[in-house]
């Protein structure tokens, strides 16, 4: 998991080594999805635990074209609308031929030796522990600051 670098929505270099010792929320996020008032939970639950979480928002459009702006227009909509203070990429692919490198070792057992999933769509949450390991996922229905989510952080 450290070894991942990533393009941030503001086009500078997320560095996953610099989240060690704290636990990494991986979530996939879209503007125009049902499920986007999450942002708001997501950045609650980002503030509550920042001693020890980092959350970093991935904006696929892999979904219905719910994602459809540039990374300007993103971070805008994420900011304007629900006060996004952690860390969000550029978008990228998390499913199919172009999947992103760092959903392709979330996904695959073989790479993260804990699970494979499929994203089934926005807003499915990934959760990596301290050493970087991959706790497990969470299904885009569980809400942020779910008790399943929070026990695992306390």
């Amino acid at each position: 998991m450290y070894g991942f670098k990533v393009k941030g929505l503001d086009g500078t270099t997320i560095d996953f080594a610099q989240f060690k010792g704290k636990k990494i929320l991986v979530v996939n996020t879209a503007s125009k999805c049902g499920f986007t008032p999450q942002y708001e939970g997501l950045e609650r639950l980002y503030k509550r635990f920042s001693d020890r979480l980092i959350i970093v928002g991935f904006p696929s459009n892999d979904f219905l074209d719910q994602e459809p702006g540039k990374n300007a227009e993103i971070a805008a909509f994420c900011q304007r609308n629900y006060g996004v203070t952690f860390p969000m990429a550029a978008k990228v692919e998390v499913k199919g031929k172009q999947q992103a490198p760092i959903y392709q070792w979330l996904t695959n057992k073989t790479l993260n030796g804990i699970e494979s999933s499929a994203v089934l769509w926005n807003f499915q949450k990934y959760l990596i522990d301290e050493n970087g390991k991959l706790i497990k996922h969470f299904s885009p229905k569980t809400e942020p600051e779910d008790i399943e989510i929070l026990k695992l952080l306390d």
